[in-house]
């Protein structure tokens, strides 16, 4: 039986008994995020809701923290006064392991030096009925899409990517700490009303095509601000070729043009991943349920009618894509992209590439790679890149080790890291390039931001899907096409790669983690959470002090920074991460990242009081101390990204009063 399943089957019985009444006040046919929207609503609605202008307040079902946010959301929920939490929810240790070795050396190293936050985690769980996914588990999204997603269910993560768990027809959405404790304390959720964008894909995958390029297709297309605001929706024939593990691809990423969330109807492939990962009884339900799991037939029929923006992609015709350098909108069809290296000077020679991750690392996404590198190694061929393998979860690792192709992706070259974010989220000890020359990666992660992966601003990183990432590294070039090009094999004979194929699910099924999970507790009273108050890692928080209803005037200018302003140049990741429960310490790192407008510096501020360029944590410092407020003026949306609490609470820690930009991302706005 399923985790919850008593929430699950509460969920369905009051279904259609509210899209039935919500379908009566809109007066028409509703789409299917519409009807989970006025399904998860906290009051009951009389009236319809206006896109992109009412704020409503929302009930989600469940609550999913990575160990980096969940350190700070947890601290804040101390203060809540509840015993447990009001709705279930989990913490995943998976953003604190850095990849430097190997999955056993790295796991190694994160559990001595994280022991403290590790501790911590897991004793406050436990005090506070929430269940606890250990260093080595998995990371966070690929665990809620094995356990916890269902379809027309609704979750809020302390994480951006989510949205991953849209593959299984559940609205997924990314927030801040802040969000997380209001829901586990019982009280209701903000969110603005979305607009909806519809993807209509038809045809068929096909080839060198994967799930991957639908998404990187529509980051092209709509670029990272075109999503902002709205729901994704995915429909048409073209949705039920694609996995179930495909879809989470495709939602997971939809994070990268700025979307609230995306998501798929449900359909047979979702009620395979389901029944496959022994929520059988789930599946049943969605099954008895599954005309309110998707659309209303007459919204397929005339979609234009009830979407605020149409996209159509033929899968038949859809080509492999390598998106980059610097944003995942860049797109380039790898059939250009030849030209586009050389227009551009990117490095043809590919240095490193890197496949899994929470975005590609299915049982299907390395079955598919591993039948390249069987073919590869069956001429005499291995990689000629350094190459990379983050498995998701424990769960499809110990399954490709069973299943044998771990070992075909090891012989070829590869090296296994620890079942964590690892270089996706700038957890990468990267030892190949110690000069920091200009270079090019190619990963199936989701994100290629400068300086990422790897802290240097002269890696050219492109994203792609696991089987382009696993040939690019095969072949050494990031222009090289197996549509069409050839290879040379060990005997100088020269052929062409067949097209990869893998099954979507593990014909045995897969191998449980039966270590990685520590249940919630039935009675935490006598739990005591684990804070050492010497630590510079963990330390409780004090409240803010609140507004005296005054004015604010003649204040500094702290920073004026010059285009992107996102919350990786707010309060950037990597190293800094070790951090996440100190918000002292990690204010350190406030606005590192952006650069200054007036100086073209990154992380540069000048204190208007001793006319001094220092770091702009060091003048925000020095204002604080002398009881003086100050502003920052931003580019445009500034706070895009990564849902991070410390974006947010660390300019309130340092004395901000006002922010002034051309438009906020609407996290940024709402927890500042």
């Amino acid at each position: 039986m399923a985790e919850n399943f008593d929430m699950i089957q509460k969920v369905y019985a009051g279904f259609s008994e509210k899209v039935s009444k919500a379908r009566k006040i809109l007066g028409r046919p509703m789409t299917y995020a519409e009807k989970i929207l006025y399904s998860h609503l906290w009051d009951v609605p009389t009236t319809e809701f206006k896109r992109g202008v009412d704020y409503v307040d929302l009930a989600p079902d469940r609550v999913a923290m990575q160990d980096a946010t969940a350190q700070m959301a947890l601290l804040q929920f101390m203060h809540s006064g509840r015993k447990t939490v009001a709705v279930p929810s989990t913490a995943h240790a998976d953003h604190l392991i850095q990849a430097r070795d190997n999955a056993k050396t790295d796991l190694d190293r994160a559990n001595d030096e994280n022991s403290e936050v590790y501790d911590f985690l897991e004793s406050v769980t436990q005090k506070y009925g929430a269940g606890f996914w250990k260093p080595g588990a998995g990371i966070i999204h690929q665990v809620v899409l094995e356990n916890y997603a269902f379809p027309g269910g609704m979750m809020i993560g302390t994480d951006s990517h989510t949205p991953n768990a849209g593959g299984l027809g559940m609205v997924a959405i990314g927030v801040g700490g802040a969000d997380a404790v209001d829901v586990m304390a019982g009280m209701a959720w903000e969110l603005k009303w979305p607009k909806l964008i519809g993807i209509k894909l038809t045809g068929k995958l096909s080839g060198w095509t994967s799930p991957k390029d639908v998404i990187l297709k529509v980051a092209g297309e709509l670029t990272v601000k075109g999503g902002t605001g709205a729901i994704v929706e995915y429909f048409g024939d073209g949705t039920k070729s694609i996995s179930a593990t495909g879809k989470g691809t495709i939602c997971n990423m939809g994070a990268e043009i700025g979307a609230t969330t995306s998501l798929f109807p449900f359909d047979e492939k979702i009620a395979a991943y389901l029944m496959k990962t022994k929520r059988e009884d789930v599946a049943e339900l969605a099954t008895q349920n599954a005309d309110n799991l998707r659309a209303d037939k007459e919204v397929y029929e005339t979609p234009e009618k009830y979407y605020d923006q149409i996209l159509e992609i033929n899968l038949d015709t859809l080509e492999p894509h390598l998106n980059g350098p610097f944003s995942p909108d860049r797109a380039w069809p790898l059939s250009k992209m030849k030209e586009a290296a050389k227009e551009n000077d990117f490095p043809e020679e590919l240095s490193v590439g890197l496949i899994g991750s929470c975005t590609n690392s299915s049982y299907e996404d390395i079955d598919r790679a591993a039948s390249i590198v069987r073919q590869a190694m069956s001429k005499g061929l291995k990689a000629k890149s350094e190459f990379i393998i983050t498995p998701g979860s424990e769960q499809v690792r110990a399954t490709i080790e069973r299943d044998g192709q771990l070992k075909t992706l090891t012989d070829f070259g590869g090296v296994v890291m620890a079942n964590a974010c690892g270089p996706c989220i700038g957890m990468w000890h990267r030892m190949d390039n110690p000069e920091n020359k200009r270079n090019s990666i190619v990963n199936s992660f989701n994100r290629n931001f400068a300086k990422r992966q790897d802290g240097n601003p002269n890696t050219l990183a492109f994203v792609a899907s696991p089987e382009i990432t696993t040939v690019l590294t095969l072949v050494g070039k990031i222009t090289f096409n197996p549509e069409t090009d050839t290879l040379k094999d060990s005997d100088g004979n020269y052929f062409k790669l067949d097209s990869p194929f893998g099954d979507e699910l593990p014909e045995n099924g897969f191998v449980p983690d039966l270590k990685g999970y520590l249940a919630p507790s039935t009675n935490g009273s006598s739990v005591e959470v684990k804070i050492d108050p010497t630590s510079d890692r963990l330390q409780l928080l004090e409240r803010f002090d609140a507004w005296d209803g005054k004015d604010y005037t003649d204040m500094p200018l702290l920073l004026k920074a010059k285009g992107k302003c996102t919350t990786d140049h707010i309060s950037m990741a990597g190293p800094w991460l070790k951090f996440r429960g100190h918000l002292d310490n990690i204010s350190d790192n406030f606005l590192l990242g952006a650069i200054n407008a007036y100086t073209e510096n990154p992380g540069e501020a000048k204190n208007l009081l001793t006319n001094e360029y220092k770091i702009v944590q060091e003048v925000a410092r020095y204002y604080k101390t002398n009881g003086i407020g100050w502003v920052v003026v931003g580019d445009e949306n500034y706070g895009e990204g990564s849902s991070r609490e410390h974006a947010a609470m660390e300019p309130r820690f340092s004395w901000w009063k006002s922010n002034y930009c051309k438009k906020f991302c609407s996290y940024s706005r709402d927890k500042s």
